[in-house]
């Protein structure tokens, strides 16, 4: 079965040459991610837990009180600030993160992890490290790199095969801020959906 993206970069190629490289990189970029994070929602799930939920428990874990203001959480984690109260809202009604407002301004809502939260924490942390956070079996190491002669072309994109495994592998700097950049927007979009449904 032919690579969907390398079929799709024939077609581009034929059509819009100048544009395919670039369709081809986004693209495999895209797949990474989405292959990421399933691979470590895998991870998580035996603990109850998404990779945003996660990210939030781990956030407040690392505050040297263990409180933060969720305004100043959605700006660390890069989401749509509704995107930061679904999710401890959830972590609340299970115990493992409180909320109140703040003494000093009553406008602002504190998070704050509790014990559970903490442990709960710590235990995911422990198994997605020890998977690799889903790339340590799968992406082969970076080859090293030679220096390319004045005017030589940039290396074609990395293309992901369709069952998954890699052709040259993808820069994983790369890939974290494509992924962070593709949540940031699905948080925003569904934020807006959210608004326009209350309508």
């Amino acid at each position: 079965m032919p690579d969907p993206i390398a079929e799709a970069h024939r077609q581009w190629s034929g059509r819009w040459p100048e544009h395919a490289d670039r369709m081809a990189a986004v693209t495999s970029v895209m797949r990474a991610q989405q292959l990421l994070l399933s691979r470590i929602e895998a991870v998580l799930k035996p603990h109850g837990l998404t990779f945003a939920a996660y990210e939030a428990l781990r956030l407040l874990a690392f505050a040297r009180t263990g409180t933060l203001p969720m305004g100043k959480m959605g700006n660390r984690l890069m989401v749509h600030p509704a995107s930061v109260t679904n999710v401890i809202g959830r972590l609340e009604r299970r115990g493992l993160v409180g909320r109140r407002p703040s003494p000093d301004d009553r406008r602002v809502v504190l998070a704050t992890i509790t014990p559970a939260g903490r442990d709960l924490a710590e235990e995911a942390t422990l198994a997605l490290n020890e998977s690799g956070f889903g790339i340590a079996a799968s992406l082969p190491p970076r080859p090293p790199t030679s220096p390319r002669p004045c005017g030589a072309s940039a290396s074609p994109p990395a293309i992901w095969s369709g069952d998954g495994s890699a052709g040259p592998p993808a820069d994983p700097h790369m890939v974290a801020a494509a992924a962070q950049r593709s949540r940031t927007q699905a948080s925003t979009r569904s934020a807006t959906s959210g608004r326009e449904r209350g309508r």
